[in-house]
């Protein structure tokens, strides 16, 4: 094979069955927050996502906004809530883990709305985290990874190395929680074994993950992209892997598609949002970078640097909005140093 086998279609992919949410104690509207992305494929997955979510249940409307990169942006999505008559808002974003978007820039920018409308009431829930159905749908696809149809020359799972790719984040807790959850997927698969990278921010990178991966010798690499849509990111994965593949014909790799529209992740997010209504949301603040800068500058002056954002994680963070450079942590020993400082 000289080139990599790139499984482009997620919903191809998995089998869709009927799925049936549990009831919302309030008919609360939801702000649905993805990142964002300069990609248009990768903005309208997000709207298409919000639109399969708000057709199971039409008792309140779901609201689709964007944090960075591209329209609408959360302002305008709490406009359109309080347009409708609403006061009461749930917000949720759609991101994998609690790094700094999920716990600096969001909650900034519910301040901003806030201050804006001081009569709107916030219910902000969690990210996705590490979610028994994520885990499902992930061993579901890597069974489908052993057919006739995807594995014709039936490469054993012994002779395979899972190759699982996160985003990357300047958040240590974040990134610590992706090989978490790679080593979950990893654990009686019978695959030779994980290798676990990154395509931006911290370390190591995918070629790196690939180097790696070469050194088990294996038939075959399972590239996992731990993605919920597409995007710019996403493409690179896909085209590094075809490259690896070029270089390396005598390794098979096949690329796995990211999660996409899938009936186990509308399954969280209704978990999610009534986490939001009943009250019970709760996230590992403990070792939050962003909560110990604030604890520091507190402690150091009660009057900087710290503020209740009120939203029912029951804590507040220092936190400033800013957006970094492209990659201030390319080198390694830089990224180091920077790790646990905050913006």
């Amino acid at each position: 094979m000289t080139t990599a086998q790139i499984l482009h279609q997620p919903g191809a992919f998995d089998s869709q069955q009927s799925l049936s949410l549990p009831p919302l104690p309030a008919a609360r509207p939801l702000l649905l927050i993805g990142h964002g992305s300069r990609d248009a494929q990768g903005r309208q997955n997000v709207l298409d996502f919000a639109a399969a979510y708000q057709a199971l249940d039409a008792s309140r409307p779901v609201v689709p906004c964007f944090l960075e990169l591209t329209e609408p942006d959360i302002q305008a999505g709490v406009d359109r809530c309080l347009e409708a008559g609403y006061t009461d808002i749930s917000a949720l974003p759609v991101l994998l883990f609690a790094a700094r978007h999920n716990k600096f820039d969001v909650t900034n920018e519910l301040d901003r709305a806030r201050q804006r409308h001081p009569q709107v009431r916030f219910h902000y829930g969690r990210h996705f985290g590490i979610a028994p159905e994520i885990l499902a749908l992930w061993r579901d696809r890597l069974a489908q990874l052993d057919t006739q149809q995807y594995n014709p020359q039936q490469i054993q799972r012994q002779d395979t190395v899972l190759l699982f790719v996160g985003r990357g984040a300047s958040d240590p807790d974040a990134n610590g929680d992706v090989l978490k959850l790679a080593r979950m997927i990893w654990e009686g698969s019978g695959y030779a074994t994980v290798e676990t990278c990154f395509i931006g921010i911290t370390h190591p990178r995918l070629e790196e993950g690939f180097r790696r991966s070469r050194l088990y010798q294996p038939r075959r690499i399972i590239v996992l992209p731990y993605f919920l849509f597409t995007g710019v990111l996403m493409k690179k994965i896909q085209d590094i892997a075809a490259q690896q593949q070029l270089q390396h014909p005598e390794t098979e790799v096949i690329c796995l598609p990211e999660m996409g529209i899938h009936q186990q992740l509308l399954a969280v997010m209704r978990r999610r949002e009534i986490e939001t209504q009943a009250g019970a949301v709760a996230m590992n603040c403990e070792m939050c970078k962003f909560r110990l800068a604030a604890a520091h500058r507190l402690n150091a002056d009660n009057s900087h640097g710290h503020h209740d954002h009120g939203h029912t994680l029951g804590h507040g963070h220092a936190h400033h909005h800013g957006h970094a450079m492209p990659d201030p942590y390319a080198e390694p020993a830089k990224y180091h140093d920077r790790i646990w400082q905050v913006p």
